[in-house]
């Protein structure tokens, strides 16, 4: 891996999906004795959370719940 002008490494994808890492997560870098270590924020908005926080508020019909389901149900 190398450091880029702006101080920022890539994590590999093998590394990302192992420590289910997504875009968007919340990650620090933190010193341990000699060694940085790249953790999750504790508390930090999940990606299934970020996913519902977006979506919320987006739909763009008039039906009910209960029509789109009977829609997707063939009823």
């Amino acid at each position: 891996m190398k450091l880029n002008s702006k101080g920022q490494v890539t994590i590999p994808a093998e590394l990302r999906r192992k420590h289910h890492l997504h875009e968007g997560d919340e990650v620090e870098v933190v010193e341990d004795g000699n060694a940085l270590k790249i953790v999750r924020v504790p508390d930090s908005e999940t990606r299934g959370q970020r996913l519902v926080r977006e979506m919320t508020g987006r739909a763009t019909t008039g039906k009910t719940t209960e029509e789109l389901l009977e829609l997707m149900r063939g009823e």
